[in-house]
């Protein structure tokens, strides 16, 4: 069994904000029905990564989503307010065609990678990213060798960390995909001293990783 520790960045169910299409941002929307029965469903498959901790954004669609978790592999969830989506001022509660129609030129230049802030007096992505790794560099030094965790957080979140976590540059932040509810991403730690200490081996999944059998590793 490899010894080295697993990260997985799982985004929350669907919420009525989702699914239409309004900015959510760090509005408190609760999970609908189908968000529920997707996390019930993602959450089987997690807990066969016999996970050993679980952190949660303190939102309710992200921390009910992890409880389903939790409940499964008998392990709390801990709740940090880090873990929060991207605060997004005045797009919050907006539909996309409202934030297009009155800040097009705003949302075009974030969508393909600009650091500003959304909304006018949002977060910026490196802002994000920064506190993701804040609170995920200190629960990891809980979790031992092998161990995988398990960090329940959103879209935007989900998306700055992980660029983060394997060196990307910000600017090219923006190749990474939109995350789907209830998708996670799965990061291995490198045994190599050479370059970022993860490495990226699932993104977007809806299943679990399979062993790569390849000569690159």
């Amino acid at each position: 069994m490899s010894q080295n520790r697993r990260i997985v960045l799982w985004r929350h169910g669907r919420t009525e904000w989702n699914a239409s299409r309004r900015f959510q941002g760090q509005t408190d929307v609760p999970l609908d029905e189908v968000g529920i029965a997707q996390a019930h469903n993602a959450a089987e498959q997690l807990a066969t990564l016999n996970p050993s901790r679980i952190i949660s954004s303190d939102l309710q669609r992200a921390f009910v989503t992890a409880q389903t978790l939790g409940d499964l592999c008998n392990l709390p969830v801990i709740t940090d307010i880090g873990l929060r989506e991207t605060f997004a001022g005045g797009w919050e509660g907006l539909s996309r065609e409202e934030i297009v129609r009155d800040y097009g030129n705003e949302l075009a230049a974030w969508a393909a990678g600009s650091d500003l802030r959304p909304g006018g007096t949002g977060e910026t992505r490196t802002e994000v990213a920064d506190r993701m790794m804040t609170v995920i560099t200190r629960e990891l030094e809980l979790v031992a060798k092998g161990q995988t965790i398990v960090v329940v957080t959103h879209g935007g979140s989900a998306r700055a960390v992980i660029a983060k976590l394997i060196g990307l540059p910000p600017e090219h932040w923006a190749v990474l995909g939109v995350l789907t509810n209830c998708a996670w991403s799965v990061l291995t730690e490198k045994d190599s001293a050479y370059g970022p200490p993860w490495r990226l081996q699932e993104y977007n999944a809806g299943s679990l990783p399979v062993p790569a059998l390849a000569d690159d590793r």
